[in-house]
C-alpha cells in the first residue's frame, strides 16, 4: 500500500464520521497532508464514484454511497490505478516478460496468493475498517 492508498484510507474515515461534506483543506489540516496531494487523491475517488463532489462555498466531498458498499480493493485499485500487486508477477504465464516463463516453479503459488489476497480485499470494506 502506498502512502496514496493511506491517505484516501484515512480520508475515507472521516469523511464517514462528517456530518456534512469537508473540503479538502479542512481534511488536509485535519489529517496533517499536504493538502494539493490530498486535492488529487479526493478528485480520483471522486471520478471512480467513491467519494461526491459538491461545488461552492459549503461544497467538499462525502462519500457516494454507504460505507458497506466500499470494498479495499476499490479504493486501493481506485488510487494507485491499478490493482495491488503483491509481487511483480505477471497475472498469467502467457504474459510474463520473461523467456523462462514455461519454467517457473512459483508462478502458480503466487498467482493464487495475489488470487486470494485479491478477494479479501473485495470483502474487506470501509465499514469493517470502521468497527
Amino acid at each position: 500500500m502506498t502512502r496514496a492508498s493511506e491517505y484516501a484510507l484515512l480520508s475515507l474515515i472521516v469523511l464517514s464520521k462528517a456530518s456534512s461534506p469537508m473540503d479538502s483543506e479542512t481534511l488536509s489540516r485535519e489529517l496533517a497532508i499536504p493538502k494539493s496531494f490530498l486535492a488529487k487523491i479526493l478528485q480520483t475517488l471522486a471520478k471512480n464514484n467513491i467519494l461526491k463532489s459538491y461545488k461552492g462555498v459549503n461544497g467538499g466531498f462525502a462519500l457516494e454511497k454507504p460505507p458497506k458498499d466500499i470494498s479495499m480493493l476499490e479504493i486501493i485499485s481506485s488510487v494507485e490505478g491499478k490493482a495491488p500487486a503483491v509481487f511483480e508477477c505477471a497475472p498469467s504465464l502467457e504474459s510474463c516478460p520473461s523467456d523462462k516463463a514455461t519454467m517457473c516453479s512459483i508462478w502458480p503459488f503466487l498467482n493464487k496468493l495475489q488470487g486470494k489476497i485479491d478477494m479479501f480485499l473485495a470483502d474487506l470494506t470501509l465499514a469493517d475498517i470502521l468497527e
